[in-house]
């Protein structure tokens, strides 16, 4: 995304918070310069630092002291960020640049611990578009910082038949024919499959992905010989770091999630003045 579309979004979000004024702040401010530091309370992975930094230099001028670089785990009592600048500026950015960082962090930590789960194999873990509203160019960014890879953006640069179009369409068969007639070569084209009588009708119309949607491990490893390599293979569906590396079998190229980025939890990080 260019830099201006993130500023763009980053000032919609300063607007949201101090609105006409930061009544509190600007009683208060007399001038005042002030340092001041990101306090990690507990461990994590630090992701999107850089737009927490932006959000303050939007407000006014300040100084980077030191900064925790981006994809790096830190501990409990770690110093992530040090800034100097106006005292106005560092309390009015203070809570946007905090929930911002703390988001991000937490989707990098818990996507993380999934890639860490797949060490060792051929599998590669995707994203989903369970992404927050308006957050998704910066949740997507935090998955990579995590070690995760990005599925498709939004419904503009990928094709992927669910049960829904299916259902429209009549078939999945129709479903595929329908958007091969439409966009012919020019997207990839991923099948969301439910059953292995399904899985023969989408592979005769020689689509690029497959995805095995709540497939039993099992399943997935009968899915695998009925395939051969005519596709990319995804799973999907009740991923957990318990189970994870049950469906990291041979053959398997993705397994997607959408818990990475809609139940990552907030990590705790705090803003002190020195």
């Amino acid at each position: 995304m260019e830099f201006w579309k993130v500023d763009k979004i980053l000032l919609s979000f300063l607007e949201e918070d101090i609105g006409f004024g930061d009544i509190t702040t600007e009683g208060v401010y007399r001038g005042e310069r002030a340092k001041a530091i990101f306090l990690a309370k507990e461990k994590g992975v630090c992701a999107g630092l850089p737009f927490s930094i932006r959000i303050f230099q939007l407000l006014g001028e300040v100084r980077v002291i030191k900064a925790w670089e981006e994809g790096k785990e830190f501990q409990e009592g770690d110093v992530l960020l040090e800034l100097e600048g106006s005292a106005q500026v560092l309390l009015k950015g203070e809570r946007t640049a905090l929930n911002l960082f703390q988001r991000l962090s937490g989707i990098a930590f818990l996507t993380k611990e999934f890639v860490k789960r797949l060490q060792g194999t051929k599998t590669r873990l995707l994203d989903t578009r369970k992404t927050t509203p308006g957050l998704r160019y910066f949740e997507k960014y935090a998955v990579k910082v995590g070690g995760g890879s990005n599925h498709r953006f939004a419904l503009y640069d990928m094709v992927l038949i669910k049960d829904n179009h299916k259902r429209i369409a009549g078939g999945i068969g129709e479903a595929i024919r329908r958007v091969k007639e439409k966009v012919g070569p020019a997207y990839r084209i991923e099948v969301e499959v439910e059953s292995l009588e399904e899985l023969e009708e989408v592979l005769s119309w020689n689509v690029d992905i497959v995805m095995l949607d709540n497939f039993s491990p099992q399943m997935v490893r009968d899915a695998i010989k009925v395939i051969k390599g005519r596709a990319k293979v995804e799973v999907s569906g009740n991923i957990t770091l318990e189970n994870i590396r049950d469906y990291a079998i041979e053959g398997v190229d993705y397994i997607s999630t959408g818990a990475i980025t809609h139940s990552a939890r907030w990590l705790d990080v705090s803003m002190r003045i020195l």
